[in-house]
């Protein structure tokens, strides 16, 4: 009996996965809304050059966007469920809200979807989710599979909540590390 106790212990000791209750991949608690110039170099009062807020080659929003709450999960299989919570305008006739302004003088509803990339340098891969419609008031859930899978370590990620439409980034997941609330 003491041998089969043994065997089994080590069995799990050398499969990981056999004996992991948490399958998930990489979490993420709080977001930092897009700022689309990360820099602008030069003399003051008025700088030359403008360094667009480029991550891991994915243009920024061309308007200032904030996010008050956000949290997601990614499993190991590809797996996520992200909560986002009052993503609006940061600057602009629309500040505060979500609301786009159509060239007509009407409004229209956004979609956005969650990008993962775990490539820290090019080539990037981004395992996108499908689009959720953005509430007026900046709500959104996502809840589906990352298409393509991400790999088995995804040690350098970046969440990316972006626009459906043209693709720009939104806001951020900030990485919540092992151990922490």
């Amino acid at each position: 009996m003491r041998t089969v106790t043994l065997l089994a212990i080590g069995l799990i000791a050398l499969v990981p996965s056999l004996g992991r209750t948490d399958d998930s991949l990489v979490r993420f608690k709080g977001g930092i809304g897009v700022d689309s110039v990360s820099s602008a170099p030069g003399p003051a009062p008025v700088a030359a050059t403008v360094n667009r807020n480029i991550v891991r080659t994915v243009q920024p929003a061309g308007q200032l966007w904030t996010i008050a709450d956000f949290k997601a999960e990614v499993k190991a299989d590809g797996r996520i469920d992200a909560d986002g919570r009052g993503l609006v305008f940061a600057g602009g006739n629309t500040v505060g809200t979500a609301v786009v302004v159509t060239s007509t003088g009407g409004t229209a509803t956004l979609n956005v979807f969650a990008t993962l990339i775990c490539e820290n340098v090019a080539p990037f891969v981004e395992r996108d989710t499908k689009p959720v419609p953005l509430e007026a008031n900046g709500d959104f859930r996502i809840h589906d599979v990352l298409t393509p899978w991400p790999p088995a370590s995804c040690n350098t990620p970046v969440l990316l909540i972006r626009n459906a439409g043209n693709r720009n980034w939104f806001a951020a997941g900030i990485l919540k590390f092992d151990g922490e609330d």
